[in-house]
């Protein structure tokens, strides 16, 4: 994509909002071409030990590994409802998932999996669009869902802290009173 396409700003965006709560180690879940692992590599490597990359998609881990490779990154195929996941790659002390969750069916599977994959205190940082709600119709057709914030706000019972932050373009806020937001993003502590 173009450096103006503004769906490109908006996913680099994420990357570089979920920074500040990057350290350790990091699984990137669904990395697609592993711009961002890369990214989150370059940006923190400071404090972070290692970051894995991965994917469902053979030709889309190879495309990383190939393009966006970092002495700090390795990407992978996996499936990210896959029961077994956290005994087989885990546990992890960042898990980043950008625009993931509603491409995927079974949600509370996945949910599970990112906090199993988690060690104690670790930080899950996850951002979704917003849409009609849970199994209703949607615009894109490569979604099953699009959560209302209700909704949204409701996935993360399990972790002892949760932070909303909005995203509006390139832009993160606190929710203010009056503004329709298109894409929710939750920071989670285990």
């Amino acid at each position: 994509m173009k450096p103006t396409n503004g769906m490109l700003l908006e996913h680099l965006a994420r990357y570089y909002f979920a920074a500040p709560y990057v350290q350790g180690t990091v699984l990137d879940f669904a990395t697609g071409a592993g711009y961002g692992a890369h990214l989150i590599a370059k940006l923190c490597k400071s404090r972070i030990d290692s970051v894995l990359g991965v994917d469902l998609d053979p030709a889309v881990v190879d495309y990383a590994r190939q393009t966006y490779y970092h002495p700090l990154v390795k990407y992978e195929v996996q499936d990210v409802l896959d029961p077994a996941l956290a005994q087989k790659i885990g546990p992890y002390d960042t898990i980043l998932s950008f625009e993931t969750i509603e491409h995927i069916a079974d949600d509370v599977q996945f949910l599970k999996n990112c906090y199993d994959l988690l060690a104690p205190g670790g930080t899950l940082v996850l951002s979704s669009p917003f849409g009609a709600g849970r199994g209703k119709p949607c615009l894109s057709p490569w979604h099953v869902h699009q959560f209302t914030e209700d909704e949204f706000h409701a996935l993360f019972t399990d972790f002892r802290d949760v932070q909303f932050y909005y995203q509006h373009g390139v832009l993160f806020e606190p929710k203010r009173a009056g503004v329709r937001y298109p894409f929710g993003i939750a920071v989670c502590t285990k």
